[in-house]
């Protein structure tokens, strides 16, 4: 690199570091430290107009994206909260840190030596909070499998000490169940295409349709939190992430380890435009020259373990040897070759699945494969009318081949699929000559990483399951009577009650 270059290049790491240091003074009193915030959506899969879905209307993260980086390809550790966050906040596979099961009743504390990243964060003089968006004062959602006391701070980045960096966490409900309607921009359901493993049926598009509408009211409060750091003269002095904790709360997704489970978005803008000019060129980057640049996609394999170590990366903080995340912001962070999801008993329902997934295919290994997809799940029953719909029309013989698969007694003890070629993963290649090769990879790559990372207890204790079994048959009670419905309603009558009660949000 000849001189010139090079003290154009030294000048503009002055510059950048120069107007970061003065980005949110004197309110922040001259803090050196990149705030940082994690704006989290609760089941969020990629049904976002940034990512190609134009019926929703999500302005803000498309503007947010516009501003940043869009991922493509971020991939949690699980398809369900409890076991997905305990692994955010940690930076651990859950499977690592006894932490996989949904729910913990008689929760443990972290293993020795694991402790949450708040504390590391809180070393480095970072306040810590967690809250909700709906009310600043009130916590926000946790839904952690270990016991996790006096973690954060306090609720909202507003009551920290003058200049003080923040590590904070805003927690968006949605678009979990139930939907929340947008009347004010009502999605047309008969605009809906579903994918191939769900009935094209008015209801299952009505259903789909609210689950666009909640995504619509997420944004808007993505807007509202992005207004508030602005106003605070905070926004180009704060890292903004945003994210699902996993994917679509649909059939065949939440709590599964296909795409529309454990695939989410990922959206970082990183603060301040720098601009320096260059003979009659300008160069433009955010935050740290190089990292991110406004308006560019990255395609890369992602894990939601990877978020905390990526943050700590940010904040100048040195992570823990035993973080199995992987930051991938830093220059010449290491590029994943696979992201590794898993379920095991989710509520009352006893199973264990594991998933390895490359760019191109993904490996599914079901150690229950005796038991059906669809055992009976109190929370899915009560909350999913297209679970009703679909077994009602199972027994029917109104189901497509693909449909009906997922209805099934059983399952197959793995499960191979091109991506590329088959991206709704409808057509296993286990038994297929020509995919021997790639199904033996990817066995041992699972069998690897079971052997490093698998360490979670089994069987469980069954009082554990006892407990839980209890709960959600009183809870399924309790729900089912707050409809005036008998627990002991057949499908049909139940599918009845959908059709009428899911009807097209009116406009106001």
């Amino acid at each position: 690199m000849n001189s010139g270059i090079n003290k154009f290049v030294s000048g503009l790491i002055i510059l950048a570091v120069s107007l970061f240091a003065c980005t949110d003074q004197p309110k922040d009193n001259k803090s050196l430290k990149p705030n940082i915030l994690w704006i989290i959506a609760d089941d969020l899969g990629t049904d976002m107009g940034c990512y190609g879905t134009p019926l929703v209307k999500t302005p803000n993260l498309d503007k947010l994206a516009g501003q940043g980086t869009k991922y493509t390809n971020l991939f949690t550790v699980t398809a369900v909260c409890s076991p997905s966050r305990s692994s955010l906040i940690t930076g651990m596979y859950p499977v690592s840190i006894d932490c996989h099961q949904h729910r913990t009743h008689d929760k443990k504390p972290l293993p020795d030596g694991v402790i949450p990243v708040t504390e590391y964060f809180r070393e480095a003089g970072y306040f810590v909070s967690n809250g909700s968006v709906t009310n600043r004062d009130k916590p926000g959602k946790q839904d952690y499998n270990f016991l996790a006391e006096n973690i954060y701070d306090g609720t909202d980045w507003t009551q920290r000490n003058p200049g003080q960096p923040f590590f904070s966490q805003i927690q968006i409900y949605g678009p979990h169940r139930e939907f929340q309607r947008d009347q004010e921009n009502p999605v047309n359901a008969d605009s809906i295409i579903l994918p191939p493993y769900y009935p094209d049926n008015p209801l299952a598009r009505q259903d789909w349709a609210h689950y666009l509408e909640n995504i619509q009211i997420v944004d808007s409060q993505v807007g509202e939190i992005l207004k508030r750091l602005e106003e605070d003269g905070l926004l180009d002095s704060t890292v903004v992430f945003f994210f699902g904790d996993q994917g679509r709360p649909h059939v065949r997704a939440k709590q599964f380890m296909y795409d529309g489970g454990i695939h989410t978005p990922l959206i970082i803008r990183l603060p301040r435009e720098i601009r320096s000019q260059r003979n009659d060129e300008v160069i433009i980057s955010w935050g740290w020259p190089g990292y991110i640049t406004p308006g560019s996609v990255d395609n890369r394999l992602i894990s939601n373990v990877d978020l905390s170590v990526t943050a700590l990366k940010i904040a100048g903080i040195d992570p823990p040897d035993y973080i199995q995340g992987k930051d991938f912001l830093s220059p010449g962070a290491e590029k994943r070759e696979a992201i590794f999801a898993m379920r095991d008993r989710r509520d009352e329902t006893v199973d264990r699945i594991r998933c390895v997934r490359t760019e191109k295919y993904k490996y599914i290994r079901n150690f229950y494969p005796e038991r059906p997809y669809t055992q009976f799940n109190a929370y899915k029953k009560h909350q999913y009318p297209v679970l009703t719909l679909m077994q009602v029309l199972y027994k029917q013989g109104k189901l497509t081949p693909v449909q009906a698969k997922f209805m099934g007694s059983d399952r197959p003890a793995e499960e191979l699929y091109d991506l590329e070629k088959d991206p709704y993963e409808i057509n296993n290649l286990v038994n297929d000559p020509g995919h021997k090769d790639i199904l033996a990879g990817l066995r041992s790559k699972l069998n690897t990483w079971l052997e490093e990372a698998d360490r979670g207890t089994y069987p469980e204790d069954p009082e554990e399951i006892t407990y839980w079994e209890s709960f959600m048959k009183k809870n399924f009670e309790i729900r089912m009577k707050q409809r005036g419905l008998a627990t002991d309603i057949s499908d049909e009558e139940f599918l009845k009650y959908w059709v009428e009660y899911l009807k097209p949000t009116q406009k106001e």
